[in-house]
């Protein structure tokens, strides 16, 4: 592979580090019911391209004034210039922490520190930061063009998961608003906004005159990834579900499959590479920082940069974080800011325009993908339910989980006498049981496996099944491609083995084995959420049956 030389990137490794730095965040941030949905949301993207594309032909042309802005403007409004991009930069880099400090312990490593999480994130990524562009370029060079196309795909992926029904739901129920459209619009321009940092780099771009055409090209990818989600997470959630959750981005592959079961966790993959590209964010902060500090002669923040921002990631203002005021600070100041900055450039009219190796991303991206949803505890130190019972009794719920005989089904090992085993759990709320479980077993409960679950009509003939998926929906490992039936006795029907089969098993054989139109009338975990974010009604279950030894399976 030909890199540029004398500290010069290509355009294709520009386009590449717009792709990793924006793609994640905003994908995680702009859809749910904090950000753009529907139809006026769409408008709204469509609307803000065009700003931002008018936007970066007036950039470049003021481009030669970020070169060295002290010597062009003056000590005084260079270093205001500086200050001004810095501090964005570190209420960036706060906004990215807050992020990867909610996701990575829900999504990807459970039981971890926050603090320490924080504190290595911001290590890794600020080492090399100031080693130069090439290096930076390089690094977006190998990795960038594997991500975007992973991202593509699993989201066409996700299209074959989609529902029709559900999409036209959103069709009908989301409007064309004139107000949320300017909205939607503004916001979208301020989460573009970090484009306005391109021209501190540009006279490291090989042939930056025609740069230009380089941004457009990736503002224009990344936008229209945005409209595609937008059409994506209704289809596949529901309306009802996306309005309601904060970053519905994140259970998206929850229920994604293949036939023949394989990469069942699309989600584990999902969250990795979203994890990566949220981390080339935060080193593009210090990245951009340092280099804008060096621009406009100010000391070298390579190393206070990255404390100010962790330090910046603890502060607290009425309970209520730095990163809780970041789209109120864009949308108020910078923004605005920009705006102001670029008129008084443009009328300045005096003067004209004048190794992240292959390998360490690879290492990178590796050491993400396998810690996410691994919690850093070996195999067999986990317990693998395959099929999950609830209930309830004297005001106590119930779980009770069913566990396969792991040496038979690996094939590592004889049949054990007693190898089909169940636990039940019992306590006054989810939580209770949670702790229960903990402080009585010494294997984690890993639910990731889970395939099949069994509801007692007891629990579904009252309200209190709403509990126990509010209990559910905070456990991500639990894929959203889980079968859901109802039965009289979970207990009873989780007990059961024959042959050295496990209940899990048998009746995951038994659904995957039905013919097609068969399969169809299964209810899954996800459809159960839709019609619960919907109309707050549980979904008509199959019911399942113990008579003499053998389970039936009832589908309407």
């Amino acid at each position: 592979m030909k890199y540029a030389e004398n500290n010069r990137i290509s355009h294709r490794q520009l386009y590449h580090q717009i792709i990793l730095s924006f793609l994640a965040p905003l994908l995680i941030c702009i859809p749910g019911y904090n950000g753009e949905q529907g139809l006026s949301g769409a408008v709204g993207i469509m609307a803000a391209v065009l700003i931002l594309l008018l936007y970066v032909f007036f950039l470049m042309r003021t481009s030669y004034c970020y070169a060295d802005p002290v010597k062009i403007m003056g000590k005084l409004k260079g270093s205001l210039l500086g200050i001004f991009f810095l501090i964005y930069l570190i209420m960036t880099g706060v906004y990215i922490l807050s992020l990867i400090e909610q996701i990575v312990p829900v999504w990807a490593v459970s039981g971890i520190a926050t603090g320490w999480l924080i504190f290595w994130a911001v290590v890794v990524c600020a080492y090399g930061a100031d080693h130069g562009m090439q290096r930076r370029g390089r690094m977006a060079g190998v990795s960038g063009g594997i991500f975007l196309f992973v991202i593509i795909l699993m989201l066409l992926l996700c299209i074959g998961q989609g529902n029709a029904e559900y999409l036209k739901e959103m069709l009908r129920e989301s409007r064309l608003w004139g107000k949320e459209i300017v909205y939607s619009t503004y916001d979208v321009v301020c989460a573009f906004s970090g484009i306005s940092l391109l021209p501190f780099v540009l006279q490291n771009v090989e042939k930056r005159g025609n740069s230009g055409k380089t941004v457009t090209s990736a503002i224009l990818t990344v936008s229209g990834i945005l409209l595609l989600i937008l059409f994506i997470l209704p289809s596949v959630l529901g309306w009802g579900r996306i309005q309601k959750e904060l970053y519905p981005v994140l259970p998206l592959m929850a229920g994604a499959d293949l036939p023949g079961n394989v990469l069942a966790r699309f989600d584990v993959l999902w969250i990795g590479f979203l994890l990566y590209g949220l981390f080339f964010a935060l080193g593009s902060c210090f990245h951009y920082g340092i280099r804008i500090l060096d621009t406009v002669h100010l000391r070298s923040g390579k190393y206070w940069l990255p404390i100010v921002i962790y330090a910046f990631s603890f502060v607290r203002i009425d309970d209520r974080g730095i990163a809780d005021f970041y789209k109120m600070y864009l949308g108020t100041f910078f923004v605005p800011g920009l705006v102001l900055i670029q008129i008084c450039l443009l009328f300045r009219g005096q003067k004209k325009r004048r190794k992240k190796t292959a390998s360490a991303v690879a290492v990178l991206m590796v050491f993400i993908l396998s810690c996410t949803g691994c919690a850093g505890i070996e195999p067999e130190k986990r317990m693998y339910p395959l099929a999950m019972g609830v209930d309830m009794s004297e005001g106590e719920y119930i779980l009770t989980y069913a566990m396969p005989d792991l040496p038979r089904a690996t094939g590592q090992g004889k049949e054990e006498e007693d190898g089909n085993q169940t636990l039940q759990v019992r306590g006054k709320s989810f939580e209770e049981i949670k702790s229960r479980y903990e402080r009585s077993q010494e294997k984690y409960l890993d639910i990731g496996h889970l395939q099949i679950l069994i509801l007692s009509q007891d629990l579904t003939e009252t309200d209190m099944w709403k509990d126990f998926f509010e209990y559910l929906r905070e456990e991500p490992l639990a894929g959203e491609n889980i079968y859901v039936f109802q039965t009289q006795e979970p207990e009873k029907l989780l007990g059961w083995k024959e042959g050295g089969t496990s209940v899990g098993e048998y009746i995951t054989g038994l659904m995957e084995n039905r013919m097609d139109r068969e399969q169809k009338n299964g209810v899954t975990l996800r459809q159960v959420y839709y019609q619960w974010y919907q109309n707050g009604t549980l979904k008509k279950l199959p019911k399942i049956t113990l008579s003499e030894d053998q389970i039936q399976v009832w589908l309407e």
